[in-house]
């Protein structure tokens, strides 16, 4: 660049930089989150977990509810077993839909972690949440979706919380500070590629 071309680009950074400062000083409030992954692409779930990295980087207590997932081991299962004081992590699902076959095993499953994600809300020391396939729950009915969204929307004031899932209700949408919908693109499965350890699983 020549010393003009140099001043120039110096002198529209420091305008930018301006205007970006005078953005974030004008943002005031404190508060939970509530946070929501869905939509059909790959990356729902990975998004939470590395939400839950930086929490655990800043030393909060982190829980984790499974809703659909069954008790297979999986590599962020295994990595946060070594933040075993920091996270409380409750598998509570049988496996997906079409594994379970049986509508009535899995609307009590749900049941059972829908009163886990109570007690871990109603627990001071608890910072954020994750609610992996929460949105799958709520997607076939297993859970009253006016008293899980109403819950949430009432969780206390410092307690963030994630729900993963496809096809997310917009009433839950609609409660949410931060909805981020995956799109899928493109997708190896669609070519024969297996699930990948240390990728999916």
């Amino acid at each position: 660049m020549t010393p003009d071309e140099e001043a120039r680009h110096r002198a529209k950074m420091i305008k930018r930089k301006e205007v970006q400062d005078r953005e974030v000083a004008s943002k005031t409030v404190e508060k939970g989150l509530l946070i929501v992954h869905t939509g059909p692409g790959k990356g729902k779930s990975t998004a939470a977990f590395g939400l839950m990295l930086r929490a655990l980087g800043r030393g909060f207590q982190v829980g984790v509810v499974q809703f659909i997932k069954g008790a297979w081991e999986t590599g962020e299962r295994m990595a946060l077993d070594r933040f075993a004081d920091q996270v409380e992590w409750h598998t509570m699902g049988e496996g997906f839909t079409w594994e379970t076959q049986d509508r009535s095993r899995d609307v009590a499953a749900a049941e059972r972690a829908w009163a886990k994600v109570k007690e871990l809300m109603a627990r001071e020391d608890i910072r954020l949440l994750v609610l992996d396939e929460l949105n799958i729950a709520l997607r076939y009915e297993y859970l009253p979706l006016s008293e899980v969204v109403e819950t949430l929307r009432r969780r206390r004031p410092d307690l963030h919380i994630v729900v993963t899932g496809r096809n997310a209700k917009p009433e839950l949408i609609e409660a949410a500070d931060l909805v981020t919908e995956m799109t899928l693109v493109k997708h190896h499965f669609s070519a024969g590629v297996k699930a990948q350890e240390g990728v999916e699983f």
